[in-house]
């Protein structure tokens, strides 16, 4: 490392200035599962929610991020890895800025679940598995996607050419189920992991 490469720590505001400031604690609850699993809307639906309860929350969902931080990078392993660890860092940083921070991100691999939690740390990351089956997001379609990938035009894609590692009990993983529950339910079970 360079010499000139120092850290300020000391004389920054501490994570508990900001928080107690904020009247909140900051953490990161990472929602992860198939494309139109419904891990946007969940989040969507939660940040009014809190919102709504004057919390003060940010959004990094993964369409946005990839369109702008992160539209350099395609869908190879090596991008998907790169993707997952600038997204951990900046909801890292948020965390600690006393947010409570809702990603919605793909996140098929066990590995890069893992990579996200070496980063951000237990005390502060919440993993949430959105269940629902290839079949029932292919149905629910919301972006047109599972259209594009049935008329050949989308490589690479999770859940087809693309593979996707549902947890095991093992990993301790939050499981949100949603075709056994509708939205409201599927939110007040995201909520009730909000410190």
């Amino acid at each position: 490392m360079p010499d000139h490469i120092y850290t300020t720590h000391d004389k920054l505001v501490a994570r508990a200035e900001k928080e107690k400031q904020l009247g909140q604690s900051g953490q990161v609850i990472w929602f992860y599962g198939l494309s139109g699993s419904g891990k946007s809307t969940i989040a969507a639906a939660l940040e009014r929610e809190l919102h709504a309860a004057s919390r003060l929350t940010k959004v990094l969902d993964g369409d946005n991020v990839r369109a702008g931080l992160n539209r350099n990078l395609g869908f190879s392993d090596d991008d998907r890895r790169e993707n997952i660890r600038r997204i951990a860092e900046v909801a890292k940083l948020f965390a600690e800025t006393g947010l409570i921070t809702l990603v919605s991100f793909i996140t098929p691999k066990r590995e890069l679940r893992e990579s996200a939690r070496e980063i951000i740390g237990d005390t502060d990351l919440q993993l949430v598995y959105v269940k629902a089956s290839f079949e029932a997001c292919q149905a629910r379609d919301p972006k047109g996607l599972y259209a594009k990938v049935a008329a050949g035009e989308v490589k690479q894609f999770t859940g087809k050419d693309s593979g996707f590692e549902e947890p095991t009990d093992a990993d301790g993983d939050h499981i949100i189920d949603t075709e056994a529950a509708d939205l409201t339910a599927c939110v007040q079970q995201a909520r009730s992991l909000v410190r």
